[in-house]
């Protein structure tokens, strides 16, 4: 009570007596929430749209349209609704309405990565641009039915009804319901929109998230939470296997409210939509979700601006050449158009739809498979259209020289790189993503990053989760533009490999209170040097012999790179690590050796470490600081 100020006492206006009896007994909270509720006024105007009522009351466009509904009002996120009617909302959500005088509008801030395409997008004439259909992919943990779910949308609303070519799908697809498109990524069985993410392009509009109602929230679906979140995609739930006897919605909404997707029915801004794929039930009700989200959204494109958009996905047909799947986003896509995407450059020979069908053109948000590109570019890679074949090779070979002339190790995401971005107020938050070795470090060492949030600049703990770091804890964090960060585990070959590829940086501790320390000094800009990680060789550990006076000699051979005798160890055991030092000796035959390079076998003792097992793995590091 002592610390409640002058304002909340005079708003309450009760006895000292009675806030004591409502905190002990934990009813004072609601009084006083309800109390000063009810005494924040806003100004209207006249006339103002959803969007605007929403961010005035800094609440979500989704739950004001919700309001409107229940009162016999169908509007649209961009409508304009009467002083009267702003006023019913306004009185639902706790606010007090009276006419405007004469102020602005809030401006609701964003924060996070924004990607390349919306902000191409952005840039075009405001007044060309008109609605064009929502771009919907579907994410969840394996066996949730996503794949399921999938096929009983496309096999019954299929756009145009021509459902016999849907064996024909490229890797996106479209449907129709109530007259409305929706566009599919066809996400399941391939990375396409992994790729997306990883590569900034992050080209869908939706995410609808499934879970198994008899299963409830697991790894991969906290995965896919975060996956959503740094694309700054919103979720849509739909809470699958409603069919099952041991269903558990509830539990399920518990789980899902504790990973930050609130259901709307619990006064949160999630949908959660109950379906039964396999009985094909809720279907309408998943596609009205994302009805009401996209409109919501305001998602706009222009027709007649310029042409670009993301590859799903391209291979290399031994009859054809090379085939390349697209998703316009801008502009309208025609044949004999030159585009870009990458290194890859061409003129388009052919067209084709979803179902196969040859068209001449394709407008914002369909998918499209087109003939004529010169080489296979990357899944996620923006494409584009230019004016003629010569300027295309001109920016390929520009893009080339940039490359081998080592352009691209800059884009490499630091501590120092993104406190650099935080001075200059391009960042208000620092991104992190966390893997640690056992479930009880998880809770106190994310709570401890938290706490170093200060004034505006938070610390956003983006996915925090046990095992060693992966591919895809890789790719979630180059689409966020977030750090790495390990606490007692490692990182596998292939993670490291993409990991330099795509410009991760991994940083990997083993004393709690250095990791906290590392990240505030990243705040205040005080951060050494970073220390980086490279690894130079791996080895598997064949045989061991026990050598009196002298330990455990492992028999090994070396499968990549090189084991060096001045590089520091790390001894890998069924995926965990169980040592961490330095070589004692290293021996080729019988000769010591400083280093045995691939293919070969060695024999290796290791300082203060005799516990070494056949079939270890060895790996070889060595440490470098980045000025």
């Amino acid at each position: 009570m002592n610390n409640w100020n002058p304002v909340q006492l005079n708003c309450i206006g009760s006895t000292t007596t009675e806030i004591i009896v409502w905190e002990q007994t934990g009813d004072w909270g609601e009084h006083l929430w309800r109390c000063i509720m009810g005494e924040k006024q806003i100004e209207f105007p006249v006339q103002i749209t959803v969007r605007e009522l929403a961010q005035r009351m800094e609440a979500s466009p989704i739950q004001v349209i919700k309001v409107l509904m229940s009162n016999g009002v169908m509007a649209n996120i961009n409508q304009q609704i009467d002083f009267d009617t702003a006023a019913v909302v306004a009185s639902e959500l706790g606010f007090e309405a009276i006419p405007e005088s004469a102020i602005e509008a809030p401006v609701a801030e964003e924060t996070g990565h924004v990607p390349l395409w919306r902000e191409l997008i952005d840039s075009e004439d405001p007044e060309k641009l008109i609605p064009r259909p929502p771009v919907v992919t579907i994410l969840g943990h394996v066996d949730h039915g996503k794949t399921t779910l999938l096929d009983a949308i496309r096999h019954t609303n299929v756009a145009s009804g021509e459902a016999g070519g849907i064996t024909q799908h490229i890797g996106a697809y479209q449907v129709e319901h109530k007259g409305r498109v929706i566009t599919f990524l066809d996400t399941p069985g391939h990375a396409a929109f992994t790729a997306m993410r990883a590569r900034g392009a992050q080209g869908a509009d939706i995410v609808i998230l499934v879970v198994a109602a008899d299963d409830g929230v697991m790894p991969q679906t906290r995965e896919a939470i975060a996956h959503a979140k740094a694309a700054r995609v919103p979720i849509i739930v739909a809470l699958n296997k409603m069919d099952r006897p041991d269903a558990n919605p509830d539990y399920v909404k518990r789980q899902l409210s504790e990973n930050g997707l609130t259901p709307d029915e619990w006064d949160g801004d999630t949908i959660v939509v109950p379906v039964s794929a396999k009985q094909k039930k809720g279907l309408d009700d998943i596609l009205e979700a994302i009805l009401l989200v996209n409109d919501s959204l305001n998602i706009k494109a222009n027709p007649q601006g310029k042409v670009f958009g993301t590859v799903i996905e391209a291979q290399v047909d031994k009859s054809r050449g090379v085939i390349a799947t697209l998703l316009v986003q801008n502009g309208t896509l025609k044949t004999s158009d030159t585009l870009i995407a990458g290194d890859s450059c061409g003129k388009i020979r052919a067209m084709f739809s979803f179902v196969g069908k040859p068209v001449k053109s394709a407008a914002p948000s369909t998918p499209i498979q087109v003939l004529g590109v010169g080489t296979v570019p990357p899944a996620g890679e923006l494409f584009q259209v230019v004016a003629n074949e010569k300027e295309g090779r001109a920016i390929v070979a520009e893009r080339e020289a940039e490359k081998s002339g080592g352009v691209e190790a800059s884009s490499r995401t630091t501590l120092e790189q993104l406190f650099e971005k935080i001075q200059a107020g391009e960042m208000r938050e620092l991104p992190l993503i966390l893997k640690v070795d056992v479930q009880g470090s998880l809770e106190p060492i994310v709570n401890s990053l938290n706490d170093l949030s200060e004034g505006e600049i938070k610390i956003n703990v983006i996915h925090a989760e046990t095992g060693n770091i992966s591919e895809n804890d890789v790719m979630l964090a180059s689409a966020s533009h977030a750090i790495l960060l390990g606490f007692n585990v490692t990182t596998d070959q292939a993670a490291r490999n993409l990991a330099e590829q795509e410009g991760v940086s991994i940083r990997l501790y083993e004393i709690i209170y250095r990791m906290i320390e590392d990240i505030e000094k990243a705040l205040k800009g005080m951060l050494e040097p970073e220390i980086r990680e490279i690894q130079v060789g791996q080895a598997q550990v064949r045989q061991v012999f026990k050598i009196h006076k002298v330990g455990s000699i492992a028999g090994c051979r070396v499968i990549s790179g090189e084991l060096r005798r001045n590089a520091h160890i790390r001894v890998i055991r069924n995926g965990t690590m169980v040592f961490e030092g330095e070589v004692s000796s290293l021996k080729h035959e019988k000769d010591d050796v400083k280093e045995v390079r691939q293919g070969f076998e060695c024999g290796v003792s290791l300082k203060g470490y005799n516990d070494i097992e056949e079939g270890d793995l060895l790996e070889s590091y060595i440490i470098e600081k980045n000025s």
